[in-house]
């Protein structure tokens, strides 16, 4: 899957974390997932994410792949050296392995291969588990606008995972899918994804992000996003209903 994974644990990790991202990671229950963003100081997007609260002092920060590594550096920087920081920071993205399961027969398909209730396996719910065999943190997120699930293991045993699931939907239609079609499921969805309607030069407000931007705390580019909320912002994102059929991706003429 197309994604980084930051580690952040410790007893200081909540409040680093609230620092660092636009919405507020307190609310977040042991097993409860939160969609987030990181800003510059003038509240330009450096990326969007999802953090999983997976233990009550271990978060994991689920980035964009291609920007994990800046992702990681930018975080590291917002340590402060004259604080006692009683939390590690590790960029994970290499040896972990994510598999996304998308779709109505997700979870008709997974759940032969775990022993876990995949029922009470809420929307934006993650728990540890057993898949095939394998250790995994199962999360039932996704950035397609079907249900799914989101499965999390070492890198190494990703290939195996992958022919277990394929086995097991062989007869439910399971098909292989790319970025590609990731990006046409979660453009019909709504659901913004950065390097498209996300950049540094566009806010989460004017992206219409503002449910995920919390100004009653701290955090980097609030004082600019309080000032856009109290101008209004100069370009808001909007959406398009296609009358005829078609495939959009960004670049297209309307």
């Amino acid at each position: 899957c197309h994604m980084g994974e930051v580690e952040i644990s410790g007893p200081d990790g909540l409040a680093f974390l609230r620092r660092a991202v636009t919405n507020d990671p307190s609310a977040l229950t042991v097993g409860q997932a939160q969609y987030s963003l990181l800003c510059r100081d003038d509240g330009g997007v450096i990326d969007d994410l999802i953090i999983y609260r997976v233990e009550d002092d271990r978060y994991l920060v689920v980035v964009n792949a291609s920007n994990a590594d800046r992702d990681f550096a930018w975080l590291e920087q917002q340590v402060s050296p004259k604080a006692t920081n009683r939390f590690s920071l590790r960029n994970l993205s290499d040896e972990t392995g994510l598999l996304a399961l998308q779709g109505p027969m997700a979870a008709a398909i997974l759940q032969p291969l775990t022993d876990t209730d995949l029922s009470r396996l809420e929307y934006y719910h993650c728990m540890p588990g057993s898949v095939a065999g394998l250790n995994a943190l199962l999360a039932r997120t996704g950035y397609t606008g079907e249900d799914g699930f989101e499965l999390m293991l070492p890198a190494g045993e990703a290939v195996r995972l992958w022919n277990e699931l394929f086995a097991a939907g062989r007869d439910s239609g399971l098909v292989p899918t790319g970025l590609g079609a990731r990006d046409t499921l979660r453009l019909e969805a709504g659901m913004a994804l950065y390097g498209h309607e996300l950049t540094e030069e566009t806010n989460p407000l004017e992206a219409g992000l503002g449910h995920f931007v919390k100004l009653d705390k701290e955090f980097v580019g609030r004082d600019a996003l309080a000032a856009v909320k109290a101008a209004g912002p100069k370009k808001r994102l909007i959406g398009l209903e296609l009358l005829e059929n078609g495939v959009p991706r960004q670049g297209y003429i309307i």
